[in-house]
């Protein structure tokens, strides 16, 4: 099974953060440019914590607040689940599911140096299956 290392790898380490007094407009709005559906909120090297757009629609818009007047601070969640470079890719996908979280935060030796979604570990799941199927026909055809 693949490592969250080897996801990186492809995907590349790219970063996608915000700091934490900056509006929620303008988190929504990098999210929007880079077609992703969270930040890393960041204060130099240190994460401080991860926006997303559930956070958007549940704490700003149902809550009918201004996104322009609320900093990232009021929205972000704190409470980080996070994995590291050597973990499985079946490993973070038990740990996504099991605390409904659909980005996962990855760090080494205590710094950030990647980001994962739901939908990377689909892709190298699907990915893994997909050279098993053809090993084995290659195996059956002899």
């Amino acid at each position: 099974m693949k490592l969250v290392q080897h996801l990186l790898e492809r995907k590349g380490s790219e970063l996608i953060s915000i700091v934490q007094d900056a509006s929620v407009f303008d988190a929504i709005k990098l999210m929007a440019d880079h077609t992703v559906g969270s930040l890393l909120i960041m204060d130099g090297d240190d994460l401080k914590g991860i926006v997303t757009e559930r956070d958007y629609a549940r704490k700003v818009i149902i809550k009918g607040r201004s996104s322009e007047s609320t900093p990232v601070c009021d929205i972000m969640s704190t409470d980080l689940v996070t994995a590291t470079p050597q973990q499985t890719v079946n490993e973070c996908m038990g740990l996504m599911s099991e605390r409904r979280i659909r980005h996962l935060p990855i760090l080494a030796d205590g710094k950030v140096v990647g980001m994962i979604s739901v939908g990377d570990l689909v892709q190298a799941i699907i990915s893994d299956q997909q050279e098993e199927i053809e090993q084995l026909e290659q195996y059956i055809s002899g």
